[in-house]
């Protein structure tokens, strides 16, 4: 087949296909043009999953009338003029395609007036072509409707889910940028439902109430603005994140946005999730709304079609600096898990909030904490007194602000973790020489992993050797396995599937685990008080290696409340 050059009708189709992959690529492209323009208030219409209708309407800047036709052409943009541009883009679109594109796959309805325009001008397009254009009443911004999507795609139209799949798409991603921008008051309704009403004032934590509900809003911490190590440099970290009591089985509750851009990007995710390890149990994911400030030139955001993907100059800045601004939020905030009182209800309008977010560019929005607010951070345990044991499993301690139960395993765990930490940190772990070298048999799997492996255990207090074919000799194991089944932390972590970056994380939680005190045994009075003791020193005290709570707390004005005092 010889060399030659599309059709128009074909162009148009094939970058159709790369902007618009489902009508949530249309809600998205049109709800960022909204925000561009400057519209402090941006409603989503939606019917039949999207491919009967999508209506968005905002109070934008506008489209002057002279321009309105000009906005379907494709790579016609206000956003950028030179190739300088795009070395500085701050705009959530830059390349012209939407509207074309949009046109392309649907019938299209626009009404606009611009700012100081005496009147709203209106162009309507049918498979990518003018058929009408002329003048219109309209209030200040702009409204596009969206009809038909797909009709002539057949392909793609059989590909959509249902109706409620589609839903739940749009309704993502304007749940995305109304957490993005708290200062735009956004509306969806979907088949003539009222999905999502914010109330655009500027506060993070009021979005958030909309958005994932009250009982999460309690319960988020704010990151105060942390920089990366280039001092005044950015990037700046902002946002809010949810103590390890609101986790989620998906990760589908993490949002990240850099320049309030919101995108995809699995070494940031991966960087929320390393920064909440040890604080939440296998298998569960945190909330969290991420907004990284970074120079234009640091950044590359026109790798993807529908620019939900960048590309950092230093990938490891970003994650450092994420990383460490969610870590250090979580163990300086984060309080110990409260017993909740089941009779309090509360309103989304009688919680305010404290957060930094930057607004338009510039600016915060600063307003006061929510209830209960971290009273009894981390860092800092109150003073205890034991006071007895419960069920051979908890340990009943006084503090000055209430009761806590404290469960003797979970406890323990975290104390010899950050011990076994410690002297690995340092070269020095106590190690216990066994009488006589034992015998370790291993599957043939479980042999090769071994002897990779075996450097990695020596460096913990193991003493293994390969002893013929099948078997290993151990001479010495850590101290704190004495008089424990060592042979069992040996064998979890030869199945353990886990990867290279956090093996030796894995082995420092699981001796932990094998060394700590059972549920079920008897304790002193003097071995709990010491126990507790220690507890209060460790760095992160109200949890466990795996990320279980180490203990609740039941505050003197609940114990009140119960008792009828108050």
């Amino acid at each position: 087949m010889s060399i030659r050059v599309l059709a128009h009708q074909v162009v148009s189709r094939i970058a159709a296909g790369e902007v618009v992959e489902r009508p949530a690529s249309v809600v998205k492209e049109l709800v960022e043009n909204s925000l561009d323009a400057g519209a402090a208030r941006i409603s989503v219409e939606v019917k039949g999953g999207g491919v009967s209708l999508i209506r968005v309407t905002d109070n934008g800047s506008g489209i002057p009338p002279q321009e309105i036709e000009l906005a379907f052409d494709r790579h016609a943009t206000s956003k950028i003029g030179s190739l300088e541009d795009l070395e500085t883009i701050l705009s959530l679109g830059f390349r012209g395609e939407a509207l074309p594109s949009i046109a392309a796959a649907a019938e299209v309805e626009l009404a606009s007036c611009a700012d100081g325009e005496p009147a709203g001008a209106y162009i309507r397009l049918q498979d990518g072509a003018v058929v009408e254009c002329g003048s219109r009443g309209h209030s200040q911004g702009t409204t596009v409707t969206v009809e038909n999507l797909f009709r002539r795609v057949p392909a793609r139209l059989k590909f959509l889910k249902s109706v409620a799949t589609e839903n739940s798409h749009i309704a993502n991603i304007v749940s995305r940028y109304a957490l993005a921008f708290p200062e735009v008051r956004f509306t969806l309704s979907l088949d003539g439902r009222a999905t999502l009403r914010t109330p655009g004032s500027g506060r993070l934590i009021d979005s958030v109430a909309q958005v994932y509900g009250i009982e999460v809003a309690r319960n988020m911490l704010e990151i105060k603005a942390r920089q990366g190590e280039a001092g005044d440099a950015l990037p700046l970290v902002a946002g809010m994140v949810g103590s390890p009591k609101v986790s989620r089985s998906s990760r589908d509750y993490l949002s990240l946005f850099v320049n309030r851009r919101w995108i995809s990007h699995r070494m940031l995710a991966w960087a929320v999730e390393e920064a909440y390890h040890g604080l939440l149990m296998v298998g569960k994911h945190p909330v969290a709304i991420i907004n990284i400030s970074l120079s234009p030139g640091e950044m590359d955001v026109n790798v993807h079609p529908a620019k939900t993907e960048v590309k950092f100059r230093s990938e490891q800045t970003a994650f450092s600096t994420v990383q460490r601004a969610v870590r250090q939020t979580l163990i300086e905030l984060t309080p110990v898990p409260k017993v909740e009182e089941v009779r309090t209800t509360y309103q989304a309008s009688s919680i305010p909030a404290q957060m930094l977010w930057p607004s338009g560019g510039s600016g915060a929005g600063l307003t006061d904490s929510l209830p209960e607010a971290p009273q009894t951070p981390a860092s800092s345990l109150p003073a205890l007194r034991v006071v007895g044991q419960l069920s051979t499993s908890y340990i009943i301690a006084e503090g000055p602000d209430g009761l806590y139960l404290i469960d003797q395993h979970a406890a323990h765990e975290r104390i010899f973790f950050e011990q076994i930490k410690d002297q690995g940190s340092r070269r020095r772990i106590d190690v216990q020489t066994l009488l006589e070298p034992v015998p370790f048999e291993v599957t043939p799997k479980q042999g090769e992993i071994l002897k990779t492996r075996c450097e990695n255990l020596a460096e913990f207090g193991f003493s293994i050797e390969p002893f013929g074919e099948g078997t290993f000799l151990v001479r010495t194991v850590p101290a704190w396995l004495a008089g424990r089944d060592w042979s069992l932390v040996i064998r979890g972590l030869l199945d353990d599937e886990r990867g290279q970056s956090d093996w030796e994380e894995w082995v420092a939680i699981s001796i932990a685990c094998h060394s700590a005190v059972r549920a079920g045994q008897v304790l002193t009075d003097d071995e709990m008080r010491e126990m507790v003791r220690q507890l209060e020193q460790t760095a992160i005290p109200h949890s466990c290696p795996h990320g279980r709570p180490t203990m609740i707390h039941l505050s003197l004005g609940q114990l009140g409340k119960e008792f009828g005092r108050s």
